[in-house]
């Protein structure tokens, strides 16, 4: 089986969700690096989209309306062998965090159309009625920081990393963090912000807001993964104060260093905490407060007293299981176009050679009759 997934490979600044995910598939299915003559001209069984209106977007206006040019093309290809080339989509967000023009709103509601297959990494995420899906949870990150440096946590230390948007609160949360008191002697407060800003207006937003304040310090560009390891694990609070939280890689990444997180509350954020235990995901409600995020840092310090070298139970993320259901999806993204299953995306049994063949019940697909639930 041949897999186009929608990004290039051996870019140093690629998620690493999708290194992660195409490294463990391999070799069986083989995994494709996305360029725009592979995606129109090579073949391929399956075709993988991540965030499909990244797709759409170039540097200059031009390149942004080659790229949709491209992206028709596509279409069109995939539509010319829709009976030989499944699409299967993961849907990362509830909504798309770059706003499109009606051009690129329609030219993704017909990828939609198009789609087999429907992946979500958590079980509220809405898909259109009808849909086959899988539920496939976000990997975890311990391998790949097994080998990076990493640090004790520095007392009273708040971060937050990752991309920089309007709709994650970066700064409301220094505002909030600037309104705590100082900390007892030897035991200062203090907030890093690490982070891509996706606009240079909520870059200039940061550092204004950092200015209030030299207990604040912000580095805006990309990390490296070792740069990244140090100053995630000298917090001793990891604070991800979104507006709007629904599937998240830096809490994910915060847990696998095994530093505990502040996110507010919602039926995603609520699960996680159950599933990787006590002390280790903190959440709230409404507005973060000066209060709140005081209180999480007390709570913190309690569930991991200095020295401790407990960690969070990621077991259900293991990567080797995940690749496992991706391979399961596109089979069954494939035996839809070739009448092996019914729209339902329920396969026809096949004959066992070896042994039974064990599915885990996320892996049952299921429908999308659901209601919308809104982190």
């Amino acid at each position: 089986m041949l897999v186009l997934q929608s990004f290039p490979t051996g870019r140093s600044t690629t998620n690493p969700y999708l290194v992660q995910l195409a490294d463990q598939l391999a070799p069986d299915p083989q995994v494709l690096g996305f360029s725009w003559r592979r995606a129109l001209a090579e073949p391929y069984d399956v075709f993988h989209a991540h965030w499909p209106e990244a797709l759409l977007h170039g540097s200059t206006a031009t390149r942004s309306l080659v790229r949709r040019l491209l992206f028709r093309a596509l279409l069109v290809r995939l539509w010319l062998r829709r009976n030989r080339t499944a699409v299967v989509r993961t849907v990362h967000n509830v909504r798309s965090h770059e706003d499109g023009n009606r051009a690129e709103r329609a030219l993704l509601a017909r990828f939609d159309r198009r789609t087999t297959l429907w992946i979500r990494l958590n079980p509220t995420t809405e898909v259109p009625a009808g849909s086959p899906v899988r539920t496939i949870v976000h990997g975890d990150y311990r391998s790949w920081f097994q080998s990076t440096p990493v640090e004790r946590a520095v007392p009273g230390r708040v971060v937050y990393f990752g991309l920089i948007r309007p709709y994650k609160g970066v700064p409301d949360l220094i505002e909030t963090f600037s309104a705590l008191p100082a900390g007892p002697e030897g035991d200062a407060l203090s907030l890093r912000v690490i982070g891509r800003p996706t606009t240079a207006d909520i870059g200039a937003e940061v550092l204004l807001a950092a200015l209030a304040d030299d207990r604040v310090s912000v580095s805006l560009g990309h990390a490296s993964d070792t740069e990244l390891a140090r100053d995630v694990t000298q917090a001793e609070l990891v604070a991800l104060p979104y507006r709007e939280m629904h599937n998240s890689g830096a809490a994910m990444l915060a847990l696998s260093l095994g530093r505990p997180i502040l996110v507010p509350s919602n039926p995603v954020t609520e699960a996680l905490k159950v599933e990787v235990g006590r002390g280790w995901v903190f959440t709230y409600r409404g507005v973060l407060t000066a209060a709140l995020l005081g209180g999480a840092l007390a709570r913190c310090r309690v569930e991991h007293p200095a020295g401790s070298t407990a960690r969070p139970d990621l077991s259900a993320r293991a990567w080797s299981v995940i690749a496992d259901q991706h391979r399961e999806a596109y089979a069954a993204a494939l035996s839809l176009l070739r009448g092996n299953a019914d729209r339902s995306g329920r396969v026809a049994e096949q004959p066992v050679v070896g042994g039974e063949t064990a599915i885990d019940g996320r892996q049952i697909l299921e429908h999308s009759e659901l209601r919308t639930v809104r982190p």
